[in-house]
């Protein structure tokens, strides 16, 4: 068989378990989530085995460290796998809830109905855990998903899916409602979006340029985010030490993810004091500081910042650093270069904290806290699909409600329209 005929077998296998699992009640979804936590647990050496040959062969491929701390599966990482199945089966199935409901002058009853998508591809790169986050949400919400990760982390994705299939099957689940192609030919990912009629969404998790190469190429759906340059504002007003614990966490605690900043903001009023600060706090850490001509005068060991380096997502120990001389400028910066992901006011001043709320365009906006929250996980999901930067239909962080559609039910005893 062809490419395209593989693909459009398994579209059509998602079809049909598609049309299988939404007549599976609650009970029986979360039996069959717990099953497939069990079944990672026990196979968590066959896992990590597969594991350990593609970070090998990633580092002999010359990945980044950033990288290749995204493909690593720790021992954390895949009990925080296993524990985030069981928080998934542990919350309500929002299939089948009443949005809202209406009586119409005629008699008419409505009810607004939450259901499900029905096929969703989801495209990703390096994090092997991204298969089972997307594999047991899209199964919670009675989605059939079919999973398309990176080369990089091929052993270790077919691993991890076929303990989640092996898993569900032992309980009853659905034939193909999770599917991984198991191939690294990239036009399988353009077969997979184009596949009209077959899937309705495809959520890409990856770096800029694969994500705008998906949406590129597709005939259905796409809910993205290209980039995460998400940025910490410290007003004049902030504590030094709160603003530099949330710099260092918002940085150094995990560079390479999307919710990591790569920009922080100072007032001019508190620069003289806080940059000197920072400069040897995340300079301690490795961190390499890029800084305007503002911030440079006041710690001339940063590097000089370009324009460029406003719009990068470095996803490493680099940071670009401006001094600005309101919230105004700063919430200006964030709209002109930021990618509507996370950002972060520190200040004590409920007006600078308010005007920041209101005015940065980003799906999840933060005062005097670090923007590695914004997460499924922390913000009580479970796991999450992915994280929008779209405006339509999801926006943020993406759990079991965003992998919702709704309709209509309309209830008569023989009303015709006059």
């Amino acid at each position: 068989m062809s490419l395209h005929d593989d693909m459009l077998t398994i579209g059509e296998r998602a079809l049909e378990a598609s049309r299988a699992l939404v007549t599976l009640k609650a009970r029986k979804k979360n039996t069959i989530l717990l099953a497939m936590a069990e079944e990672l647990e026990a196979r968590r050496q066959t896992i990590q085995a597969a594991n350990a040959i593609d970070v090998e062969e990633g580092r002999n491929a010359g990945l980044s460290p950033a990288m290749l701390d995204r493909l690593l599966l720790t021992d954390a990482r895949l009990n925080g796998m296993i524990s985030g199945i069981q928080a998934v089966a542990a919350l309500k199935d929002p299939i089948g809830s009443s949005i809202s409901r209406w009586i119409r002058p005629n008699g008419l009853e409505i009810i607004k109905q939450r259901v499900p998508i029905g096929v969703i591809g989801i495209i990703y790169e390096s994090r092997p855990n991204v298969t089972a986050d997307s594999a047991v949400l899209c199964f919670k919400t009675s989605n059939a998903v079919i999973l398309r990760g990176g080369k990089e982390a091929m052993r270790s994705n077919a691993a991890i899916a076929d303990a989640l299939i092996e898993g569900g099957r032992k309980r009853g689940m659905p034939e193909h409602a999770i599917q991984l192609i198991r191939t690294t030919d990239r036009e399988a990912v353009k077969e997979l979006v184009q596949m009209d009629g077959k899937v309705d969404l495809v959520i890409p998790r990856g770096g800029e340029a694969l994500i705008r190469a998906v949406t590129g190429m597709a005939r259905v759906p796409v809910i993205k985010h290209y980039k995460g340059v998400c940025h910490v504002y410290v007003d004049e007003t902030a504590s030094p030490e709160m603003a530099l614990g949330i710099a260092e966490n918002a940085k150094c605690q995990r560079p390479g993810v999307c919710n990591a900043i790569e920009t922080l903001l100072v007032h001019e009023a508190i620069a003289p004091t806080f940059l000197p600060q920072l400069a040897a706090r995340l300079g301690g850490l490795g961190v390499e500081l890029r800084g305007d001509e503002a911030a440079r005068a006041i710690a001339p060991e940063m590097k000089a910042a370009t324009e460029d380096d406003w719009f990068e997502e470095y996803l490493d120990l680099i940071l670009a650093v401006r001094v600005v001389g309101s919230v105004q400028e700063a919430i200006r910066h964030i709209n002109t270069y930021g990618s509507r992901h996370s950002d972060a006011i520190v200040s004590d001043s409920e007006a600078a904290q308010k005007e920041f709320m209101r005015d940065v365009d980003s799906s999840t906006v933060y005062v005097n806290a670090s923007t590695r929250f914004t997460d499924g996980g922390e913000f009580g999901m479970g796991a999450e699909i992915g994280i929008s930067t779209d405006k339509l239909h999801a926006r943020g962080p993406m759990g079991l409600e965003e992998l919702t559609t709704y309709k209509y039910l309309v209830y008569g005893k023989g009303q015709i329209r006059p």
